[in-house]
């Protein structure tokens, strides 16, 4: 494939962009929450779990600790117990705890309205933040790199970087800012139903024509057919 010049990769990310509005149009977040505070701690709980699998445990932990003043006197162990089906619960729940008192101890209570200020928060890092500031407050400072995020845009050549926070500088340059805001929305949603990490339905997908891993991914496919079609012959 012949090297790709800055102005047609720009080019071919906004037709992807626009893609992507059209498929996903009413996109919303995933995490169960009715407030600033439950969406800071649900995304912090959401790291390396499914928000489905999130969703499952908030009701509970909320209606045990609804607001930062309750949810900071909690007992660690007991947050554990109710937060346990989901990964890495342990620090999570020792996160939770501290986020809470810090709120508590630094902003009135209050979920702060600024990247570096919830980058202060015990657990919240960069991502977690743009979510927040995103979904909580309509404030879109940058773009919420997960897992979906960056894997799809390595797959579509849109960012070649090796961290998160690297990708969403990559992205933020080659993006309109006006852009910003659905992009996790949207690419949580088409890693689920289209792109997932197993198994991409190429061949099925809406953004082939404009993704470079496309035509590989369905090469490998048809390969791996034909060798389990031979193996069941033989």
């Amino acid at each position: 494939m012949p090297r790709e010049s800055k102005k047609a990769r720009r080019e071919r990310a906004l037709a992807i962009c626009d893609r992507m509005d059209e498929h996903y149009p009413l996109a919303e977040c995933a995490l169960t929450h009715r407030n600033p505070f439950e969406l800071t701690i649900a995304v912090m709980l959401s790291a390396q779990t499914t928000d489905a699998a999130v969703n499952k445990v908030t009701p509970e932990l909320f209606r045990r600790w609804p607001t930062p003043t309750a949810l900071a006197g909690a007992d660690t162990a007991e947050v554990e117990e109710v937060i346990r089906s989901i990964g890495f619960h342990h620090s999570k729940a020792k996160n939770a705890v501290a986020c809470a008192q810090t709120l508590i101890a630094d902003f009135g209570g209050e979920v702060p309205r600024t990247l570096r200020e919830l980058e202060t928060l015990p657990g919240v890092g960069r991502k977690t933040a743009n979510v927040v500031l995103t979904e909580a407050f309509g404030l879109v400072e940058g773009i919420a790199v997960d897992t979906h995020v960056f894997r799809i845009m390595h797959k579509l050549r849109l960012a070649f970087a090796d961290t998160p926070l690297e990708t969403e500088q990559e992205l933020l340059a080659l993006l309109p800012r006006e852009k910003w805001g659905p992009v996790n929305r949207q690419f949580v949603l088409f890693g689920r139903e289209v792109c997932s990490a197993r198994k991409p339905a190429c061949t099925a997908c809406f953004l082939s024509d404009l993704c470079p891993s496309a035509g590989k991914e369905v090469a490998f496919q048809a390969r791996s057919q034909r060798a389990a079609s031979k193996k069941a012959r033989s």
